[in-house]
């Protein structure tokens, strides 16, 4: 009997262990974004109010975006055996404007908010992977080396401006998530900006050149770096000096401690929240590398078609809310209204939001219903020669 992966006719090879890390991100992304719809509205990093596990359940998703960027950038690097330098410059420049726009157009109106008002706009994710795919068009013509230590200077160095105050819209685009437009009837507000994120993109570049290694050699290099960067996030972050702008205290209980020491900041990723989430996803990368086990056949799938189950996935979840809050409160509006940050991408009614271990059904129940069309347009992918269909 074909396995999953082996039921998807293969046209071209693939780095496998690449596209099984994304997808594995990509399945546990979808429990935040579960969480966004259905969890109890509340920050769940607030080691006031956050249970431990609420605390988890966040932290275990924050090393989503992370890979996403450094997995753009290799894949980038991975393209040049497909495409001249210009060629993936093209590709690169025009798929990062087609991100920016998919973002501030078509994802938040027909997929995220299921409406038209642009009652508030939070840039996120998509905007900060497109500018970074553009910075990267350009950076393709550099040496390698030169773009890796771009993207190195500026993880180690950003937070040296964390002191640095400005309402100016530039200044948050670049590097303090803040309101760039607000008029009583709308709102835009940066929550990615772009510093680090283009050089997350970059060191990921300059990853890609591993690939060129012998098996053995690449492996050692992926666990010494993985386990670089975990040690280095535990030194810097017990000296409690720099990496971060906000420090970690003893609480009230050692666990409470422990999630102070972990609580750091993704917006914008500071040094230490960079070196927490990268680590474990290297090291992971070492453990994968030249083989597949088979429990994550399913996830190798979804890592070939991202950005369709990046979509299509938000839409399952924006659909079931409004079947569950049809049936509780007999009207849904809700599901549709954004009027402030506080509510977005839904205006939750009174009493909304479901015990955490149901969100967690949700999102499984989720993840298996995308996964047979995911499946299908993996195969579509593979046996067509469109090149439109790369850019989703």
């Amino acid at each position: 009997m074909a396995t999953p992966a082996e039921a998807v006719s293969v046209k071209r090879p693939r780095l496998e262990s690449v596209d099984l890390l994304r997808g594995v991100i990509m399945v546990v992304m979808a429990l935040d974004h579960t969480r966004d719809y259905f969890g109890v509205p509340g920050s769940p990093t607030n080691l006031a109010t956050a249970s431990a596990g609420l605390f988890f359940t966040r932290w275990i998703t924050n090393f989503c975006a992370p890979v996403f960027f450094l997995l753009t950038g290799t894949g980038a690097w991975l393209a040049l055996s497909k495409r001249s330098k210009p060629e993936l410059s093209r590709y690169l420049l025009t798929r990062g404007l087609w991100l920016i726009f998919l973002e501030l157009v078509l994802f938040r109106c027909f997929i995220l908010q299921f409406n038209f008002d642009y009652h508030v706009v939070a840039i996120t994710v998509l905007w900060a992977l497109g500018w970074s795919m553009i910075v990267l068009s350009a950076l393709v013509y550099l040496r390698p080396s030169v773009v890796t230590a771009f993207g190195v200077v500026m993880i180690a160095t950003h937070n040296l401006l964390d002191s640095i105050t400005s309402s100016n819209p530039l200044w948050s685009i670049l590097h303090s998530p803040n309101i760039i437009f607000s008029t009583p009837g709308h709102t835009v507000f940066v929550a990615y900006p772009l510093i680090p994120w283009v050089g997350v993109t970059a060191v990921g570049y300059g990853l890609g050149q591993i690939y060129r290694w012998d098996s053995s050699k690449r492996r050692r290099f992926l666990l010494r770096l993985g386990i670089g960067f975990s040690v280095a996030f535990f030194v810097i972050r017990a000296g409690n000096v720099y990496g971060d702008p906000f420090r970690w205290a003893p609480q009230s209980t050692h666990l409470y401690t422990v999630l102070s020491f972990l609580n750091t900041t993704k917006y914008p990723p500071s040094l230490l929240f960079l070196l927490m989430t990268l680590g474990l996803p290297l090291i992971f990368l070492w453990a994968v590398d030249g083989h597949t086990p088979r429990l994550l056949q399913p996830a190798l799938i979804l890592g070939k078609v991202p950005m369709f189950y990046y979509l299509l996935h938000f839409f399952f979840l924006h659909a079931l809310a409004i079947i569950l809050c049809f049936i509780r409160y007999r009207q849904i509006h809700f599901m549709f209204e954004s009027p402030d940050l506080a509510h977005f991408p839904i205006a939750q009614p009174p009493g909304w939001g479901l015990p955490l271990p149901l969100v967690y059904l949700v999102w499984i129940a989720v993840v298996v219903a995308v996964y047979p069309i995911c499946r299908w347009y993996a195969g579509v992918k593979q046996r067509s020669n469109n090149p439109w269909l790369s850019y989703l």
